[in-house]
């Protein structure tokens, strides 16, 4: 008898919104995938009055709620993080990891990064990445927004044509600064197995500060993640959602 597919749970980078991750998603669940797309605190929303910024904490919370509604229906999980959602994908699972040799009962059983941020413990997103390749302000609540949509776009969809790249940055909205500044406590890729998907011409993360992320997940956890290299910029799931939806069916399979 066949092992049932797991479950997916995508975590979304900042200032994005869960729909920025559909041509992925439709795809993997056209292939017979339960698979669900979390909607951080940290995120702003696309119109109407802001609430009061999320913390990366409320953002962990977030993520751990879906995850725990797949376990206790006996499922296991693969979380994928893309981008600033490493840091509260790592900081969720806590608790939520499938037991070794358990058959029965669900857990997350692998966390995945997408160009993302990996902490150590006691550090956060912003001491990982320092200053960041765009201008940004910040509101008087703590919610940064984009100065220029333009040169985001040609930033962070720097491999797409810069008409196609303003569609989709047009898509994001505010984030939390304080997310940004929030510590990891709770490393949990020194718990399951890792995968990092690497996008080699990435304006936001550079490929030298992933392989910095890539080698964190070693040094603190003692084994290596399993790397894919791909030649896109730094949100794949709009340029190349073909290429992501093939590793995430490799890394679940």
């Amino acid at each position: 008898m066949s092992q049932p597919k797991p479950s997916i749970v995508i975590v979304p980078g900042a200032c994005a919104l869960p729909e920025l991750y559909d041509p992925v998603t439709t795809r993997i669940a056209s292939q017979g995938y339960e698979i669900h797309t979390v909607r951080l605190p940290s995120v702003g929303p696309s119109d109407g009055p802001l609430p009061e910024p999320g913390t990366m904490y409320d953002d962990a919370a977030a993520i751990a709620r879906e995850i725990e509604r797949l376990v206790e229906q006996g499922k296991d999980v693969v979380v994928v993080a893309h981008s600033y959602g490493g840091t509260p994908a790592s900081q969720s699972i806590q608790g939520l990891i499938k037991r070794q040799g358990s058959k029965d009962a669900g857990g997350v059983v692998r966390l995945a990064y997408m160009t993302a941020v990996v902490p150590p413990e006691g550090r956060s997103t912003a001491d990982v990445l320092g200053s960041l390749p765009m201008d940004i302000s910040v509101d008087d609540q703590g919610w940064m927004s984009l100065v220029d949509t333009a040169a985001f776009a040609a930033t962070a969809f720097s491999d797409m044509p810069h008409d196609e790249g303003m569609t989709w940055a047009r898509q994001f909205t505010h984030h939390s600064a304080t997310s940004l500044a929030n510590a990891l406590t709770y490393a949990g890729y020194k718990n399951v197995p890792v995968a990092y998907l690497l996008c080699t011409d990435d304006l936001v993360i550079s490929p030298d500060v992933q392989q910095k992320m890539i080698d964190t997940v070693a040094s603190e956890s003692g084994r290596e993640a399993d790397v894919t290299r791909i030649p896109t910029g730094h949100v794949p799931v709009a340029s190349a959602p073909e290429l992501v939806v093939d590793w995430i069916l490799k890394i679940v399979g």
